[in-house]
């Protein structure tokens, strides 16, 4: 098979495919023909001619997605024109703990909030598939280890949590977030008031969780 043919399969398969395509997917279009090395080659070489264009190939957490660059949404929001979810400024702040400093128990985001954190809280970003219990603290009680998922570094557009950015400036933590996740179809924001935010996740995080985040 040549170059050409590859990169045609490899790419209508990543257009096809509902969510990002794992290397052993990829593989198997190939029936292991092509090693994971060649295939690199193939994305990259795709990655470049896409350089240009409105969509771009990144590398996500859970593997390969073609999407939609950041500014490219003003003229999709256009055809899709419904407001994204509204997520309160107690979930985002609760995420973005979790996010950097997992594995947290409740206990441990309270005590950065200074403020009990409701359930609905939890239970809603456990439900967008963002933050799930990965243990528990051997402790009394022994309380649940909260962490974010591969679902939240593909929703984000990170490879790892060590692309988050860093807390040296906290108030940019979690305004970095929607131009990292700027091309999903589930996370777009702007503020509608003090308390909720349509989910592009911008979020003034207060001097108080500034230093705690940063400890």
């Amino acid at each position: 098979m040549n170059t050409t043919d590859a990169k045609r399969i490899l790419e209508t398969a990543l257009i096809c495919s509902p969510h990002p395509l794992a290397m052993r997917d990829m593989r198997t279009l190939f029936e292991d023909a092509l090693n994971a090395d060649s295939i690199r080659l193939l994305l990259r070489d795709l990655q470049h001619e896409y350089v240009h264009r409105g969509v771009e190939l990144v590398s996500l957490a859970t593997g390969w997605r073609l999407q939609s660059r950041p500014g490219m949404r003003e003229f999709l929001d256009r055809l899709h024109p419904e407001k994204p979810p509204r997520y309160s400024r107690s979930t985002l702040e609760t995420l973005a703990i979790i996010a950097y400093k997992q594995p947290v128990t409740r206990g441990d985001i309270e005590t950065i909030r200074g403020v009990t954190v409701n359930s609905l809280t939890v239970k809603q970003l456990e439900d967008r598939g963002w933050i799930e219990v990965i243990g528990y603290r051997d402790t009394v009680g022994r309380p649940g280890l909260f962490a974010t998922t591969r679902q939240f570094l593909d929703d984000f557009g990170l490879q790892s949590l060590d692309q988050l950015p860093l807390l040296e400036m906290p108030g940019q933590m979690l305004e970095s977030l929607p131009e990292l996740a700027a091309h999903s179809s589930s996370v777009s924001a702007q503020r509608t008031g003090n308390d909720a935010v349509s989910m592009d996740i911008h979020v003034v995080v207060p001097p108080d969780m500034e230093r705690n985040l940063l400890t």
